[in-house]
């Protein structure tokens, strides 16, 4: 039996459980399983890997996806390395670990059909991207490989950012109108906890703004309703997480540097 899972806590949000085991029965998959395993310290995850020997592959999620770094054996360069940020763990057959990013893939693959069906393109688009966590990492490299100009919007600025900072308390009405994409990468809103939002002056969005959660539990969260409200475009998490895992499952199972083709 190969086993493939999902670190994290908590994990009552996950779908990926869900989506392996029907992608396993879909495409006929044999002898596989994917389970979830829920870790409040990423302390735990050396005995994880070291009691469970059939292990092939994790994805990581909240809180771990920065915190896990110290613990793998190495990073792939042009994901995770680049972004410093891991959600894709490959365990190979001597037991050593490597991290990725599928993350970065499943965004930028995921934002440019939906800006491109509405004639829309992220070069040179001014953007807010909400969070500073482990998922805001991969969705900034993304937005800077595309040619957007992203700003950070965080409840404590950073000194040695890469990219530009604001406060929540800084949105004025001009840098709203200003930014016309605006990313949520935080866990608000996230199922239980659906009634919460990013507090961002809502009043001042309109038509001409495109706002994407990440979050994909539930489906239109209330960050989306309240976009959607002002007559905002808004998007949802689905297709990217089913885009990144689909890469961490090539990523777990083919041979070679995919990363690099």
């Amino acid at each position: 039996m190969n086993l493939y899972g999902l670190i994290g806590y908590p994990l009552t949000h996950s779908f990926s459980k869900r989506y392996f085991a029907e992608k396993f029965e879909r495409e006929h998959i044999a002898g596989s399983r994917y389970d979830l395993y829920e870790l409040p310290d990423i302390t735990a995850l050396p005995a994880l890997l070291a009691n469970t020997p059939s292990l092939r592959g994790l994805n990581v999620t909240i809180p771990h996806k920065k915190a896990v770094i110290p613990y793998l054996d190495g990073l792939d360069d042009a994901s995770a390395g680049r972004i410093g940020a891991v959600n894709t763990i490959k365990v190979f057959a001597d037991g050593s670990t490597k991290g990725y990013n599928t993350d970065y893939y499943g965004f930028r693959q995921s934002v440019c059909e939906w800006l491109d069906r509405r004639g829309e393109t992220c070069l040179g688009l001014e953007t807010l991207v909400l969070g500073n966590g482990g998922a805001a990492k991969a969705v900034l490299v993304a937005l800077d490989d595309l040619g957007a100009k992203p700003t950070i919007v965080s409840r404590t600025k950073a000194t040695d950012a890469t990219y530009p900072m604001l406060g929540y308390e800084d949105l004025t009405q001009e840098v709203i109108q200003s930014h016309r994409l605006i990313i949520n990468t935080t866990p608000l809103g996230m199922y239980p906890n659906v009634e919460t939002y990013p507090p961002i002056p809502y009043e001042w969005l309109g038509s001409r703004h495109y706002l994407y959660d990440l979050v994909y539990n539930p489906l239109e969260t209330a960050f989306m309703q309240k976009g959607a409200k002002q007559k905002a475009v808004v998007h949802n998490g689905l297709k990217m997480l089913q885009l990144q895992a689909e890469k961490s499952w090539e990523t777990w199972t083919v041979e070679g540097d995919l990363w690099n083709r």
